[in-house]
């Protein structure tokens, strides 16, 4: 080790520095962090209003009662013809063409006058045709689309009872069915595949909000939050300043913009017109999140808008529907799971308003719960658990300033990591100090290249390589010492000792991974990655890269068979014996083992895992949560840092094959620690709160392993001599 500091003093130094820049870089990002502190809470009024159908009150009952809860907002989405037919009294109705055109004797089911207007405009199976039986419906509909949309794509007919509307639609905007098949003896094959056309988006074009239901949350003393749906084609200026004036003169001073469909309103011909209201008028965009918890919802323009506001944006948890049906989920009595989501939601992933939908019963998807004492006791006690963070429910969601990490700061952290690279490569193969030097050098000039040519690029693989390089150190470590303590102790050193060792060894790799986990985290620290408009990619390859390394690094450390020369090289000798080895049948059966639970790891790693947590695993994990300030990761505490003990016991026990299995588990703590700091979503104190756990709990349980080990040992020993 001494050797090691003394050739490389100043690769040691460089990464110094880097590992000082990073901390200055966190540094900031954490101040950011913790003045983010307040969280809000936005009813949705759809829902509420089913919710309230099926209980014994009204909507401004259940609205009032929310509000006792200090929840003072509500969502209100503008209609459409969709909304209007299944949730309105409204007489109306509308249908694509394609599916009116089938009937052979459609044109006699209208007007005369309307259907030779038709024919005038000229029409197509992708246009829809709306039918507004009373005026006040036929004022309402056609009002709405002559304000926001162009004259161009729509025509009125109006009769004594109401009228028609025919808006112009194109194959952009039809909706189909998924492809199926039907028998035909025309094809070869026997059947024919066919897309069936059954809507339209223009049935979603926003047609503003019902004055009732407005009056209903006005007389309920809340604010309104409009949810506006835009639609390419239907989408430019012209639309979005009809939309803002219909807030002025409905009242509506909304504190956030959640945006519907598919755009931000105004997306066709730019964005200027929403940002100038945004700016004026002092509303926070919102991002909402993901189903998968990965990053935003794609929405056009929301991005582009968020960072000319200089992300004045607020991430948003929108209730999804299986979310909804989490009540008495993993055998809680009440909500007490959708609970724990929305305060994992807020503490762990930079959310800080919730997009509320009441609670479905978990056995039947369409009943809601209707006791609003469990909202009542939900709403507190996840009030009561954000406290302890130090996050307050308050009257409006807190904005994390724009925070950016200095690009000369980034630079000296990617020349960090080439100096940490190249120790690296020296651990298992020793290079001179000329050519140190000069591969040092091309990779400082590299990195300050990619940072002029491709900055956002250069950042993310700054930030990669710190996540696989310095985990790889602390793996080269663990395989070192391993060596060591298998030459210089003798087999039967005392236990106590051996514990201590292995006490010392976690420490030291752990640090060494954390320092790793620091610099992974500070090149992207800025706050486009805090909202998750961008994001970090690579984590499972960060993730298997240094299971790969070990591999090697127990090869350079040990060789293959007994012809090893020099440990801590690799050598010729070592590839050649390992190729001429001959596999026996115990060896590929552990390398199927090895396979399987390989996969089973990395299909558990990320927010999109292919494996479904038992439900048993995760009542653990909500006993930790809910008694630890973060919840120690359990591959860490578990599994892999106790593996680091283990091999050191192993390794002076002179187990055979034993620091194998236990050195490959080690390296996962090392990944998993990395890895932890690759959520940049996550405030950073969490992260070494989780670590901190781990290395706590993962100690304990690495000292129960040794005595159950040594104990096992000796039993097993005293049988064999018995029998023999």
């Amino acid at each position: 080790m001494k050797l090691l500091f003394r050739e490389n003093k100043v690769l040691l130094l460089i990464i110094a520095l880097a590992v000082l820049v990073s901390v200055v870089a966190i540094g900031g990002r954490i101040s950011v962090e913790n003045q983010n502190k307040t969280y809000d809470i936005v009813l949705d009024y759809n829902e509420l209003e089913a919710m309230a159908k099926q209980s014994d009150h009204d909507v401004s009952w259940w609205l009032k009662e929310f509000k006792s809860m200090g929840i003072t907002k509500v969502g209100l989405a503008e209609e459409n013809m969709v909304s209007l037919m299944e949730n309105t009294d409204m007489p109306v109705s509308a249908e694509i063409m394609y599916q009116i055109m089938k009937e052979a004797d459609w044109e006699a089911q209208y007007p005369a006058s309307f259907i030779e207007q038709l024919k005038e405009n000229g029409f197509d199976e992708y246009d829809v045709l709306i039918e507004a039986a009373s005026k006040e419906a036929f004022d309402f509909v056609t009002n709405a689309i002559s304000e926001r949309y162009q004259a161009e794509k729509y025509f009125t007919y109006e009769s004594e009872n109401g009228g028609l509307i025919v808006l112009n639609g194109s194959a952009k905007e039809t909706l189909y069915t998924e492809t199926y098949k039907y028998m035909s003896s025309i094809s070869k094959k026997g059947f024919i595949e066919k897309d069936e056309i059954i809507s339209s988006k223009l049935m979603y074009l926003n047609l503003g909000i019902l004055p009732a239901k407005l009056d209903i949350v006005n007389a309920a003393g809340m604010d309104i939050i409009p949810r506006t749906a835009s639609y390419k084609g239907w989408n430019d200026a012209d639309y979005a300043r009809a939309v803002i004036n219909s807030y002025k003169e409905m009242g509506v001073k909304p504190e956030y913009m959640i945006v519907g469909g598919e755009s931000i309103i105004g997306y066709d011909d730019g964005i200027d017109t929403v940002y100038n209201y945004l700016k004026e008028n002092n509303v926070t965009l919102g991002l909402i999140e993901n189903t998968t918890q990965r990053q935003n919802i794609l929405q056009f323009g929301v991005d582009e808008t968020v960072k000319k506001t200089g992300y004045d944006a607020v991430r948003i948890f929108s209730v999804w529907d299986y979310i909804q049906n989490r009540y008495q989920y993993y055998g809680y009595e009440g909500a007490k799971e959708i609970e724990n989501t929305l305060f994992r939601a807020v503490v762990e992933r930079n959310i800080r308003l919730i997009y509320y939908k009441p609670i479905k019963e978990f056995k039947d998807q369409h009943v809601y719960v209707t006791d609003p004492e469990e909202y009542r006791m939900m709403f507190s006690n996840l009030e009561q658990r954000l406290n302890e963070h130090g996050i307050q429910f308050g009257d409006k969601a807190s904005v994390m300033d724009d925070y950016q990490v200095n690009r000369i700061l980034k630079l000296a952290m990617a020349v960090g990591c080439v100096a940490a690279v190249i120790l690296l490569v020296q651990t298992i193969l020793p290079m001179g100090r000329k050519l140190k030097l000069a591969l040092f050098a091309l990779g400082a000039l590299g990195a300050a290249g990619a940072y002029f040519v491709m900055p956002h690029y250069a950042e993310l693989i700054t930030s990669f390589a710190a996540a696989v390089i310095f985990p790889c150190l602390a793996t080269s470590y663990l395989v070192k010492q391993s060596k060591e303590y298998t030459d210089g102790l003798e087999k039967d050193a005392a236990l106590t000792k051996l514990i201590g060792l292995g006490i010392v060894t976690v420490i030291i790799s752990i640090a060494l991974s954390l320092l790793g986990a620091i610099m992974t985290a500070a090149p992207i620290s800025s706050i486009n990655y805090l909202l998750e408009i961008d994001i970090f990619r690579g984590v499972k390859a960060a993730q298997l890269l240094p299971l790969a390394f070990f591999a090697v690094a127990y090869l350079a450390y040990y060789g293959f068979g007994g012809s090893k020369k020099r440990p801590g090289t690799l050598e010729y000798l070592d590839l050649r014996d390992m190729m001429n080895a001959s596999i026996k049948v115990w060896m590929v059966l552990l390398g199927i083992c090895l396979l399987a639970l390989g996969y089973y790891y990395i299909s558990r790693t990320g927010n999109e895992s292919s494996v479904q947590v038992s439900a048993m695993e995760m009542l653990f994990r909500n006993t930790l949560e809910d008694h630890l300030i973060a919840r120690p990761r359990s591959k860490e505490f578990l599994f892999a840092f106790p593996a680091v003990m283990m091999l050191v016991y192993t390794s002076v026990r002179r187990f055979p094959l034993w620091p194998i299995l236990f050195g490959l588990a080690s390296v996962i703590g090392m990944t998993s620690v990395a890895n932890t700091f690759m959520h940049i979503r996550s405030p950073l104190y969490l992260g070494f709160a989780r670590t901190g756990y781990s290395l706590l709990f993962g100690i304990i349980i690495g000292i129960i392993g040794i005595i159950v080990f040594e104990i096992g040992h000796k039993l097993y020993k005293k049988l064999e001599r018995q029998t023999f």
